[in-house]
């Protein structure tokens, strides 16, 4: 399979990551390998690349893409565990880590893989294929409540309930098995004159995305995860897609860097706050106008990066 898409923010993670030629990185979601082609570009045979992703597919093709260099290990595994993955790696820490979070624009065109509602495929979402939740089940087992919730709360939906009291309506009839049929049900639970910004169904099925791979319950544990397996000095740069992404890291990244309660005019620090590093970005990076107009994923994407101390 070809990946031809372009990367997100690639310039600014690079220069973000301060990449050292002799340095070990990790791209938790390794993907096309996009960043991390860039990344290795700048690492000496001394260095190395640490590429995890959970989908095998993405493994394969970034093999391929970087067959011609020596010094990167490619692992099928869940960034949400990457100290798990470094200490099996016997790797304590490490210089830097890259999370793109989000679909990968090949899923998404991956009509099988049931991602995107502009091309019918069946209810699949799984970024992991090894895993047993699927969309379908989502869509077509979990009761009415518990949707409405899912979808409001992941995908800010605010005719969530129509949407979810419809699947179950229509689901009785027969089950939902194709992103096309789940499309025609969401477009007709959202009154037409609400359909106006962007695709009607691009909320839900990112909610249902979310809830298949599980995408932000463990987020902030994994950003203070991926603090602790830096180095001193070394730099975490998260890229995220969604405003529910981009608060769990801004929260996680407040919380790492502490927050010292003590009167300004002590000499010293005595409310015990334990800062592990710093916030490089005080607010999101964001793609420049030429990005986004070249690259519309690049539209929504923010990107935070911090300094272990």
């Amino acid at each position: 399979m070809e990946f031809n898409h372009k990367p997100v923010l690639l310039q600014e993670c690079i220069e973000g990551l301060q990449i050292k030629k002799n340095g070990i990185y990790v791209d938790g979601t390794l993907g096309g390998a996009g960043h991390s082609s860039q990344i290795v570009k700048n690492l000496t045979n001394k260095g190395l690349l640490i590429g995890i992703d959970r989908d095998e597919e993405a493994l394969r093709a970034a093999k391929e893409k970087l067959k011609e260099y020596s010094n990167v290990i490619y692992l099928h595994g869940n960034h949400d565990n990457i100290k798990e993955l470094l200490q099996e790696l016997k790797i304590e820490k490490v210089d830097g880590i890259l999370l793109d979070l989000g679909v990968s624009s090949y899923q998404l065109d991956e009509r099988k893989r049931g991602f995107s509602y502009t091309q019918e495929g069946l209810l699949d979402m799984r970024m992991d294929q090894t895993q047993k939740l699927t969309a379908k089940i989502v869509v077509n087992e979990y009761g009415e409540e518990k949707l409405a919730t899912i979808i409001e709360k992941y995908g800010e939906e605010r005719f969530a309930k129509a949407i979810a009291k419809n699947i179950v309506k229509q689901r009785k009839i027969q089950p939902i098995e194709t992103t096309k049929q789940l499309v025609e049900i969401i477009q007709s639970s959202i009154p037409l004159s609400k359909q106006k910004e962007g695709h009607p169904a691009k909320r839900t099925f990112q909610a249902i995305r979310i809830e298949v791979n599980n995408e932000i319950e463990p987020l902030k544990q994994t950003i203070k995860q991926c603090i602790s397996c830096l180095k001193q000095g070394g730099r975490l740069c998260v890229i995220t897609f969604h405003s529910l992404e981009d608060r769990a890291v801004k929260q996680a990244f407040q919380e790492a860097q502490g927050q010292c309660t003590c009167p300004k005019d002590l000499p010293y620090c005595i409310c015990g706050c334990h800062a592990e590093g710093k916030i490089i970005s005080k607010k999101p990076i964001i793609a420049s106008k030429q990005e986004q107009e070249e690259n519309t994923r690049s539209k929504s994407a923010k990107l935070r990066i911090f300094e272990k101390k």
